[in-house]
């Protein structure tokens, strides 16, 4: 038993729930700092500096930071050193494809199955992607485009799809996130197309909402393969 291990054993329940909460909040807080380039990709992260940051002791800053390993957030190096991770150029293009073949799916079948309340909900995204257009942060356009990416998988009631779409947003939160800095007006085309979507899935006319999908997310995938040249964003 190592000296955490030993730690760990010697607290009561009501301090042992305490220490999973400081696992909790080191892993968000150190997630949110990644997600948000606050440590870019391949900065070193050094578990007695993020303790002393974070108020904490070592301990749950560890707990956290083997979380993020394992989520492919950060990584240890040949020389043991804890580095925040970049996405590769495949790992971004399979995740556009896995995220195209599961959104052509959703969209076919909403357009064959939507019912007044699902109709509203979409309607009230697009409502606020729409004004937030005039005043709205990149990190609120960030949110929104997520938000309503996840709203399809979950109008289209598949647990286990929802739950996989749920698990992309945070890998694709980094990427979006990047090219949104360079050019965030994208995010008023991303709006008409996803007004395009929705449309194509009120009328009915899912060969066209699975096309309009498609060309949405192909859009995105080839300006994250070169954002610097193409002056856009994706979604």
């Amino acid at each position: 038993m190592n000296a955490s291990e030993r730690e760990e054993a010697q607290v009561g329940p009501l301090q042992g729930e305490g220490r999973y909460l400081l696992k909790e909040r080191a892993y968000d807080a150190l997630k949110k700092s990644i997600m948000s380039e606050e440590f870019p990709p391949g900065a070193e992260l050094a578990e007695r500096k993020l303790a002393t940051k974070l108020g904490m002791s070592k301990t749950p800053v560890k707990a956290a930071l083997e979380r993020l390993v394992v989520e492919g957030f950060v990584t240890i190096s040949p020389q043991h050193c804890i580095l925040v991770r970049d996405l590769t150029p495949k790992e971004i293009a399979d995740q556009y494809e896995a995220r195209a073949a599961m959104e052509e799916l959703i969209v076919r079948n909403l357009a064959t199955n939507l019912n007044v309340y699902q109709t509203h909900q979409l309607e009230s995204s697009l409502l606020k992607q729409e004004r937030s257009l005039q005043d709205g942060t990149v990190e609120q356009w960030i949110k929104l485009d997520a938000e309503f990416h996840l709203l399809l998988a979950s109008l289209y009631g598949n647990d286990t799809i929802y739950r996989f779409m749920l698990g992309l947003q945070d890998k694709f939160h980094r990427v979006i996130s990047r090219v949104f800095q360079v050019k965030p007006l994208r995010f008023q085309d991303s709006v008409v197309e996803h007004r395009g979507i929705v449309r194509a899935i009120i009328e009915g006319e899912s060969a066209k909402a699975v096309r309009l999908i498609s060309e949405h997310l192909e859009n995105g995938r080839k300006l994250v393969s070169s954002p610097s040249s193409s002056g856009d964003v994706p979604n």
